[in-house]
């Protein structure tokens, strides 16, 4: 919420930059779950599970624009939520704005700033600030001031930096400065960040703790915003060793009002003006682009984050698919500037169908650090998957529609190479009507030798028979997410949440309840499903039996018998849809314990069965959400 800026002595002060000065906004239709271009986000509203907001036009798009606006300030009161267990605390520190929220903004001091001991109160030159930024290495000003001060200046009042709170280690001080972190204040008016306003204010000790929080995770929005970013790093290059996170997910490429020539001809985000954000950042561990952005990766940008960013551990170029992306690419790879091991954990190219096999062959034997590996729908060969070092420890694989690879190099690949031990996500899955990856001799080899570690497993568009529910009985004890193939019926699927009547008294007493919470059948006709049979008396998915059993993924041909369908509300289940996807999603019971869905492994996200996997824990949103909940 806009506020007028302060003042000292009767002098009114520039407002720092999330303090934009009060103007008339048009109300707008998104001010509960706010999103951003092309974003799907999760929303907890309702308490029901696979719940998502979707927006084509970005919030921060208004028919007016403040001209201090600042990176992205996330007021969403009811989006998607990171549990408190899951918050980042090795690379920055927590939530801005929303305290459940991963989104962050910045700030930086406002013009003509020259430290707190330059400020006159009341006529007076005075500071009761904790030390020297400066000395703390996070400042470039100077101040011909002196400190001074001892212990204590009279009774119950502490001098100048050496009050209790002051005196805490810097990581407990940004510990409790994240607690007063606030989202919408209930009155509506107020500033939601007050809190944090007053701490910039305090001291300089504890300014310099609060612009840690700050500028840790930065999200850019739209090129006006990074134009403003790259304006205030510039201008206080210290500022910039603090950025940890530059995240583009919820990048807008369009303006307020502009033409694409416009946009051009502001020249606020570039090729030149993102490659000099990059080499003032040089602390940065996560980059995360996407397809809007992809011209803007010229070769001496990726040059840099290859090459440049020692620290680097996650990049993300989500559904880059431009010439020039693949152009820039190539040249890089024939340069052959490389070195030989990058420090990349966390590495996603999903979606980039422009890549050629050449790159996956160059990067992936130099990633002996991996543990995230996303190359859904790419041009990955069997020869670059097994050039991953045996040295990585990958738990998160998506080879999903990777058509170049064979069903029986990749079960090759889980079952014997070293990295593929301890994996917690492997997606499997293959568009049918294209190609297909794993034939039931391949499923059968493969399901016995899938690691216990492993909490989601999705082989859709695999060739499955009744045979393969034996040896997925195992996998459902600790698997919470599984997608199953073709040519399996209802009746067969009953076996995995039940035991079946035929064994021995003995064996169905001993039987160890599954641990499913999501399972998708969409590879199953209506004529597989029964919907008959999956209402009826004696099926026991939709039952309370079947818990912790919460989300049936279903075809478009079985949900749009399903859509008029009396019997759904009445068995305690709901439709929920999301663009090609749509879930049969049980109804939390009324005073039921109620499980959101946030586990360690989602990286942030709560609703399941995604199919993107996130480099950086972060919520749910922008173009990311769209890739790992609504296409297919």
């Amino acid at each position: 919420m806009a506020v007028s800026p302060p003042t000292f002595a009767g002098r009114k002060v520039a407002p720092l930059p999330y303090m934009s000065e009060k103007k008339a906004m048009p109300l707008t239709t998104d001010s509960v779950d706010r999103a951003s271009f092309s974003s799907t986000k999760e929303s907890h509203m309702g308490g029901i599970a696979q719940t998502f907001t979707e927006s084509k036009t970005s919030s921060y798009l208004r028919n007016e624009y403040p001209q201090d606006e600042d990176a992205i300030v996330d007021d969403s009161s009811a989006g998607s939520r990171t549990p408190p267990e899951l918050l980042r605390t090795d690379s920055g520190r927590g939530m801005l704005t929303n305290p459940h929220s991963s989104l962050h903004g910045f700030v930086c001091p406002c013009d003509g700033f020259k430290g707190w001991k330059a400020i006159s109160v009341r006529g007076r030159i005075a500071s009761k600030s904790s030390g020297d930024l400066k000395g703390l290495a996070r400042w470039d000003w100077d101040s011909d001031v002196k400190m001074t001060g001892g212990n204590v200046k009279e009774k119950g009042r502490y001098a100048a930096g050496k009050s209790p709170l002051e005196l805490l280690p810097m990581e407990l001080l940004g510990a409790v400065i994240d607690q007063l972190a606030t989202d919408i204040p209930p009155n509506g008016f107020t500033a939601r960040n007050i809190d944090l306003m007053s701490l910039l204010l305090t001291s300089r000790g504890i300014h310099s703790a609060t612009l840690s929080t700050l500028y840790a995770q930065v999200t850019i929005p739209h090129s006006r915003i990074f134009r403003k970013f790259l304006s205030h790093i510039s201008s206080h290059p210290a500022l910039g060793t603090i950025v940890r996170r530059l995240d583009f997910s919820h990048f807008n490429p369009t303006g307020a009002g502009m033409t694409a020539r416009e946009r051009a001809q502001t020249q606020n985000l570039i090729p030149e003006t993102l490659l000099q954000a990059l080499l003032l950042t040089t602390n940065l561990q996560e980059f995360l682009a996407q397809e809007h952005i992809d011209d803007e990766l010229s070769p001496a940008v990726l040059k840099t984050l290859l090459c440049d960013l020692p620290k680097l551990k996650a990049l993300d170029f989500c559904a880059c698919s431009s010439t020039s992306f693949r152009e820039s690419f190539n040249t890089i790879i024939s340069a052959q500037i490389l070195p030989a091991a990058l420090p990349i954990a966390r590495l996603s190219l999903h979606e980039c169908t422009i890549l050629p096999s050449s790159v996956f062959d160059s990067l992936l034997p130099r990633l002996p650090h991996l543990t995230h590996l996303d190359v859904a729908h790419t041009r990955i060969t069997d020869a670059a998957l097994h050039s991953i070092p045996h040295t990585a420890r990958l738990t998160h694989l998506n080879l999903s529609k990777c058509s170049l690879l064979s069903g029986a190099s990749v079960v090759n690949f889980l079952t014997t190479h070293p990295a593929a031990k301890s994996l917690v996500y492997l997606n499997l899955a293959m568009d049918v009507k294209s190609s297909e990856m794993l034939s039931s001799d391949e499923i059968t080899s493969l399901l016995p030798y899938l690691p216990t570690t492993l909490r989601s497993l999705n082989l859709k568009g695999s060739k499955m028979g009744k045979e393969h529910i034996a040896l997925l009985l195992p996998l459902t004890k600790h698997v919470e997410e599984l997608g199953l193939g073709r040519h399996l019926d209802l009746r067969e699927l009953t076996r995995l949440f039940v035991p079946d009547s035929d064994l021995p008294l003995a064996e169905q007493v001993a039987w160890v309840p599954h641990s499913l919470r999501y399972l998708d059948v969409s590879d199953l006709s209506i004529a597989q499903m029964d919907l008959g049979t999956l209402f009826g008396s004696s099926c026991p998915v939709l039952k309370t039996i079947a818990e912790p059993l919460d989300v049936l993924e279903l075809s478009a041909e079985v949900l749009k018998r399903l859509e008029k369908a009396p019997d759904v509300k009445r068995v305690g289940w709901c439709i929920k849809e999301a663009g090609r996807r749509g879930w049969l999603v049980r109804l939390p019971r009324e005073g039921g314990i109620k499980d959101e869905g946030a586990r360690s492994w989602k990286w942030g996200a709560t609703y399941w069965g995604m199919r993107k996997i996130p480099v950086a824990r972060a919520e749910v949103g922008g173009i990311y959400g769209h890739y790992m909940f609504k296409k297919n």
